[in-house]
């Protein structure tokens, strides 16, 4: 998060490494979801990694999570993990921020994180043959932070800066008013990012008691991807990983429901464009129903061009630029989400429409045609999820978060094609079951009462 100053030589130096780290990253797609081979790695340690060992791609990407993320949060001080993600890589061991960065760049070191609500994301990557000095950054960057008070400072300005941004923004506004009226008393109803009230008040003893918490290594997953064989990789583990703590000491989080259901909470905001956010239940990942969903999801607003609230919203009515839905699963809760945006004197009707189309699908289902053509693009398109090192990396990840088995990659079309139209129907059925919750953000043409019979 600093911009600094190199000189032209070094500069010359770094552009090589990134471009060809980059030519090589590319080129790893040729690999296919079917020709993945992946390797469960267990360090001396005992640190478990899945890897896979690719000869061809120098360039070595690991990326890891610690379950977690903002929901462990204290409650009066929600953007803890948030600041700790900036702050990493600002400083650590006996290296201060200035230097710390200097060693990423002539190096070629690509090294960040992040948060979200359930999980504490890292991810390195490094050319490999300087695959020591990348390791050896991040350890220290997870080991041996800084904190430094100068650093601390300058983020919380940038946080600060950036929250006070988001006060005017539609989108940031519609989102966190949703979050807050669906999970009104629990941590996913509180700012992953913090608010301007909290992030004044976090310090450095804030930061190292959520590190000491919640980084260790029983709640770690790791994905790596790059010419490293096993051995070698489990080394590595346990330089980077093994002076964690064992156990993390994590706040029970508790299952929850959305509330707020069939209410429209509108905030009226004087912009051109009035955002609209949806929201209901969905299906968890590990329920039965899930790959269902998934498909029944895509054919309402995941497709893109051909999903229907794209024919209907965009192309008949020409009420947004673009309209989409999705599924997210969390660890304590599962949702189904619409997102656009129109003009105020129209999110009525849009409103209505895309309230109509979920009743749609609900009460009449889909075709057959429309489950075969789904089916096909997405069994198809799912090789796209692996062409680069980094993407593979990262779904190696996700399949470990959500415990779907080191087999799921050739398991997981085959799972696609057993769906029936009889599965898809009940699966639609079942998405944004007992109504919506709408977030509207704009002028005040657009917060319109919701219609007696919404939801599906």
């Amino acid at each position: 998060m600093r911009i600094m100053r190199i000189p032209a030589l070094m500069q010359v130096g770094i552009r090589a490494a990134v471009a060809l780290a980059l030519f090589s990253v590319l080129s790893l797609g040729a690999m296919t979801a079917q020709a993945t081979s992946i390797q469960r790695v267990v360090s001396p340690g005992g640190i478990e990694a899945w890897l896979v060992h690719e000869t061809s791609v120098p360039v070595i990407a690991i990326d890891f999570a610690f379950r977690g993320g903002s929901s462990q949060d204290p409650t009066v001080k929600p953007g803890v993990a948030y600041q700790v993600a900036a702050l990493l890589d600002e400083g650590a061991g006996e290296l201060d921020g200035n230097q710390f960065h200097a060693m990423l760049q002539q190096q070629a070191i690509e090294l960040s994180f992040r948060t979200q609500r359930d999980y504490f994301h890292g991810s390195l990557r490094v050319l490999g043959d300087r695959r020591d000095q990348g390791f050896e950054m991040l350890r220290l960057s997870l080991n041996e932070p800084r904190f430094e008070t100068s650093a601390i400072e300058r983020i919380r300005a940038q946080v600060l800066t950036l929250l006070r941004r988001e006060t005017t923004s539609p989108n940031d506004i519609a989102t966190r008013l949703w979050w807050r009226t669906a999970f009104p008393s629990h941590p996913y109803g509180l700012p992953t990012n913090g608010t301007l009230e909290s992030a004044a008040l976090i310090g450095a003893e804030d930061l190292r008691d959520y590190k000491r918490r919640v980084l260790a290594r029983d709640n770690l997953k790791v994905a790596v991807v790059g010419d490293i064989d096993s051995a070698s990789l489990g080394i590595a583990l346990d330089r980077i990983f093994g002076a964690l703590p064992a156990k993390a000491e994590l706040t029970p989080i508790e299952q929850v429901s959305l509330q707020g259901l069939g209410e429209h909470v509108a905030v009226e905001i004087d912009v051109p464009q009035t955002v609209l956010l949806f929201g209901g239940r969905g299906v968890p990942r590990k329920d039965p129903d899930y790959i269902p969903a998934f498909i029944a999801n895509h054919i309402l607003g995941g497709g893109s061009f051909s999903s229907r609230l794209y024919k209907e919203v965009r192309d008949k009515r020409g009420l947004a630029y673009t309209v989409y839905s999705s599924i997210n699963t969390l660890d304590h809760t599962a949702l189904a989400t619409i997102a656009t945006a129109t003009r105020a004197d129209r999110a009525a009707e849009s409103i209505s429409v895309i309230e109509a189309e979920i009743r749609q699908l609900a009460e009449h289902g889909i075709t057959q045609e429309e489950l075969d053509k789904t089916k096909s693009f997405l069994k198809g398109s799912y090789a796209l999820r692996f062409d680069t090192s980094a993407k593979l990396a990262g779904q190696l990840l996700a399949i470990q978060l959500e415990d779907l088995g080191i087999d799921y990659i050739t398991r997981r079309n085959s799972l696609i094609d057993a769906v029936t139209l009889e599965d898809a129907q009940r699966a639609a059925k079942r998405l944004f079951e007992g109504g919506l919750l709408v977030t509207i953000v704009g002028k005040s043409q657009a917060a319109a009462p919701p219609p007696a019979n919404q939801g599906g």
